[in-house]
């Protein structure tokens, strides 16, 4: 599939064109040239986002990197960085986009991020964060108050009851 084509694959499940959705499609580009990755069916390839804009559905497009699969983290610190994990080459790569110049409106932040190329986008990194495990399934539990079936992980006991995160009451003696 050639870049517009992309583009348009990414617009379509976005649902319309932004500046941001630009950025997450040329650190896709730039990470998929810089780590040697195509398209994830599984959990070859990471990303760890550390925001939840728009550009993340451009990564998830282009390299296949979801939430359901396990592959796409989030480490919330609201900048525009991305870390990318090749699992079998056993490289990463963290993207930090370079700052635009000041005063910009939506439509010309757009058209900037849309005339630059990705290396003059973003400043390459050492990431920051070991890449995590692969995905867990975990068995499942119901939950002893509500009823309600939780993952393992997700379980806590309370005295002699298994409950599940929104039934479990927090041992707390500092706030009365």
């Amino acid at each position: 599939m050639d870049k517009k084509e992309l583009w348009e694959k990414c617009v379509a499940f976005h649902g319309h064109e932004c500046g941001g959705l630009t950025i997450g499609y040329k650190a896709a580009l730039y990470a998929a040239d810089l780590l040697e990755l195509t398209f994830s069916s599984d959990e070859e390839v990471v990303c760890i986002s550390e925001n939840d804009a728009c550009g993340v559905d451009a990564i998830q497009v282009i390299l296949g990197c979801s939430i359901g699969k396990g592959n796409l983290l989030f480490h919330m610190t609201g900048k525009q960085a991305f870390s990318f994990y090749n699992r079998a080459a056993g490289k990463s790569v963290r993207l930090v986009l370079k700052k635009k110049p000041d005063s910009m409106t939506r439509e010309e932040s757009f058209g900037y991020y849309q005339s630059l190329e990705p290396k003059d986008m973003f400043d390459v990194k050492e990431t920051k964060i070991t890449l995590p495990e692969p995905a867990r399934i975990f068995a499942s539990y119901e939950c002893d108050c509500c009823k309600e079936t939780a993952g393992a992980n997700w379980i806590r006991l309370l005295g002699d009851k298994k409950v599940c995160i929104d039934c479990y009451t927090k041992y707390d003696r500092f706030h009365v």
